[in-house]
């Protein structure tokens, strides 16, 4: 087109120069082309201009995606592509509004979020550091957190065990099941305590399982926290308290009730003679100093328990403090018809402790062995200084009835007495409980046994030697 009207123009001006006419209809193809020709022209500069604005216009995008930050298109003409330019920078400046609430709100959630993983690492650190056994589950009771005392208690490990069901975890189907039925009913309670046992290696432990629902702010249970305490040791210890007090009463009966008896009987004039009220002054005498062995018995474990007793340690011969008790234990010893062997080590060999309580100690041992020892019988104290171990041991041995195996975990018990013993030898089952604390609490020594029944008794102890 742009070369037919060229070539009318060119032709029309050769034939005016000539001087000649032009046809109609030549005329006609002539205008035509000179239209066309301009057409074209115009044609021609619209399509660079929208070029030229095109890649302006592209260029300024691709700017703004390089960069990351959108801005306002700028045209090089005033009416370049206004069509465009106008829509696309409103589009532009609301994207830009968008595109600053977002980071606003994602600055926001990212702060959330780091306040969220500290509060989370701190509860677990607290969940972590907290002895008894504590379990997290969901919603759909899946295990989501648990300790290490949960861990060793149920034997399982954490990392392996995050997101699973809880009966595919915990063996206790007990347990899963209080679990379970905490999360289903959790809108009508929020926190029950339940005591359930546990095997441990084949020793069954007592528990307190707290349950509580975590309810979010919708109110919905979100999941159920369970935290067990062992109470086997409480329990038995409050057993053990009943027990003593039950022993105690019993023991603090008998000697009353004969000293009662007795004095009723002297009062109402039952013993006529001379002898027979001599006889009831001495049963009367023998209980007294009974129930007085009895409660300062009990009164020196309660307060090496307590950690109350006053304890004056100073450089003493154990040889020497053993000699005293032999003194005082042989006319026992005599009137059973029964020996006392002695083997006492030099007297220069000296440990620190409290003279009174380690006399004490020996007494009641060798008050046992004379009381456990069949007439005619051996009772063998023995002193020796171990220098390589740097210990002072003594040893207090007899021939005489010899504790059954059964009775040996028991034999320092509080009030614990050998059946068999019982009608043998009166006694309260104090006695080597208080040579226990005395060597092992007070004086951190160490006091062992060993026996054979029928055969005689063996105990022991020993004390650090002063270098």
């Amino acid at each position: 087109m742009v070369f037919l009207g060229a070539g009318a123009v060119y032709l029309a001006a050769v034939i005016s120069l000539k001087g000649g006419s032009v046809p109609a209809f030549s005329m006609n193809v002539l205008v035509l082309g000179g239209v066309g020709l301009t057409a074209s022209l115009i044609l021609l500069m619209f399509w660079r201009g929208l070029r030229r604005a095109t890649q302006a216009l592209g260029a300024q995008l691709e700017k703004m995606n390089q960069s990351g930050r959108l801005g306002t298109i700028m045209m090089a003409g005033a009416d370049a592509l206004p069509e465009i330019a106008r829509p696309l920078n409103a589009l532009l400046s609301t994207t830009r509004k968008q595109l600053e609430e977002l980071r606003s709100e994602h600055q926001e959630l990212q702060i959330q979020c780091r306040v969220a993983a500290a509060e989370k690492k701190q509860t677990e650190a607290i969940i972590f550091s907290i002895s008894d056994a504590v379990i997290v589950t969901s919603r759909f009771d899946e295990l989501i957190l648990a300790n290490e005392a949960a861990e060793k208690l149920l034997g399982f490990e954490l990392a392996g065990s995050l997101r699973k069901n809880v009966d595919r975890v915990i063996s206790d189907g007990t347990l899963v099941r209080l679990i379970r039925e905490t999360r289903a009913h959790g809108r009508s309670f929020t926190r029950k305590v339940v005591e359930h046992s546990i095997d441990q290696k084949g020793s069954p432990r007592t528990f307190n399982i707290t349950l509580s629902c975590v309810v979010s702010s919708d109110k919905d249970v979100s999941g159920v926290v369970a935290v067990l305490h062992d109470v086997t040791r409480e329990k038995e210890i409050a057993r053990m308290k009943t027990d003593f007090v039950s022993n105690v009463s019993h023991e603090l009966k008998t000697p009353l009730a004969s000293i009662k008896a007795y004095i009723e009987m002297l009062v109402d004039g039952e013993a006529e003679d001379e002898k027979t009220r001599h006889e009831f002054y001495g049963i009367i005498s023998s209980e007294t100093d009974r129930l007085h062995r009895l409660i300062e018995n009990i009164l020196n474990i309660s307060r090496i328990e307590s950690g109350v007793v006053k304890v004056v340690r100073e450089p003493i011969s154990l040889p020497g403090v053993v000699k005293q008790a032999l003194d005082v234990a042989a006319p026992q010893a005599k009137a059973k018809d029964i020996e006392i062997v002695d083997r006492l080590a030099p007297v220069y060999h000296q440990v620190e402790a409290d003279r009174d309580m380690i006399y004490q100690a020996v007494l009641n041992l060798m008050s046992n062995a004379v009381k456990y020892t069949p007439e005619g019988g051996t009772v063998t104290v023995e002193v020796v200084a171990d220098e390589r171990r740097n210990v002072a041991v003594c040893e207090v041995s007899d021939t005489g009835l010899g504790i059954p195996p059964e009775d040996l975990p028991h034999i320092f018990d509080k009030f614990y007495r050998v059946r068999a013993h019982k009608k043998a030898a009166k006694g309260t089952g104090l006695g080597l409980t208080l040579v226990k604390h005395i060597i092992e609490t007070v004086h951190d020594g160490k006091l062992s046994v060993t026996s054979e029944k029928g055969k005689g008794s063996s105990f022991s102890f020993e004390l650090p030697l002063i270098a």
